[in-house]
């Protein structure tokens, strides 16, 4: 069986691939791809293999995006520590879903179950009945709190005292309605995710709680100009095209 790792963080692809050499299968490691970029022009020249390990949100954006620009007919296991993307992973000729960590018996399950679907055995619709059900008995739902380190110490803060999320410097951080500021790992594509609706992804730069606008304002080129009730200059701009999703989110 011919097996390619997509997978950004060296580790991890290499722990993965030696679980996999040492299944039972005879497993033959063809590649291992880093990035969308790496994995979209492999797959433009290179033949089908027989599978296809992927994370899902690599260091350059989500591994979707590799099958929105090459026809893969490959099946696809994803191996992710975020539960929420599963019904799109089968979207995406997804067959399996591995929550990191992963363990040897995760992984030849997941084997297990792409040799059944092979054998005509498992339906992949019956497959993602399954998985579905599996996440929704975990009992996942969007945290109410998210955990900040701060000096030596390990802080919840609640999402709903949190007026904005932004990026500067290649670091997000995070300041509360009460003009406290921190700075976390996560990144917005995961807080987005992570929050509630009461949360809005203004731009690439910032994600906004509703409770935090004070004001909108018109600006130039018919974008809007949002002012928050928090302390701070904060160049929050909302482009022409984003207008009617932002207000209807706004009046909501």
């Amino acid at each position: 069986m011919q097996v390619v790792i997509i997978e950004d963080e060296q580790l991890t692809a290499e722990d993965l691939a030696e679980i996999l050499l040492r299944l039972p299968e005879g497993i033959s490691i063809l590649k291992i791809l880093y990035s969308v970029k790496e994995a979209t022009a492999y797959f433009k020249e290179t033949p089908s293999v027989d599978l296809i390990f992927c994370d899902i949100q690599l260091g350059d954006g989500h591994s979707f995006e590799i099958f929105k620009q090459v026809r893969i007919n490959v099946p696809v296991i994803f191996c992710t520590a975020y539960n929420e993307y599963a019904l799109e992973a089968f979207n995406n000729n997804g067959i399996g879903y591995v929550l990191k960590p992963f363990t040897k018996k995760t992984i030849q399950d997941a084997i297990d179950k792409f040799n059944h679907l092979k054998a005509g055995i498992i339906k992949t619709s019956d497959e993602l009945d399954k998985i579905l059900t599996a996440i929704q008995l975990q009992g996942y739902h969007k945290p109410a709190s998210i955990l900040i380190s701060w000096k030596e110490k390990i802080i919840p803060i609640k999402i709903a005292d949190i007026a904005l999320f932004s990026i500067e410097f290649k670091t997000t951080r995070l300041i509360t309605k009460d003009n406290q500021t921190y700075t976390t790992n996560y990144n917005l594509d995961e807080l987005e995710h992570m929050c509630h609706s009461a949360f809005y992804r203004a731009n690439r730069q910032f994600l906004i709680n509703k409770d935090a606008v004070e004001e909108v304002l018109q600006y130039r080129a018919r974008k809007l100009f949002v002012k928050l009730k928090i302390k701070g200059e904060f160049d929050i701009t909302i482009a022409k095209a984003k207008v009617p999703e932002f207000l209807s989110w706004l009046k909501s």
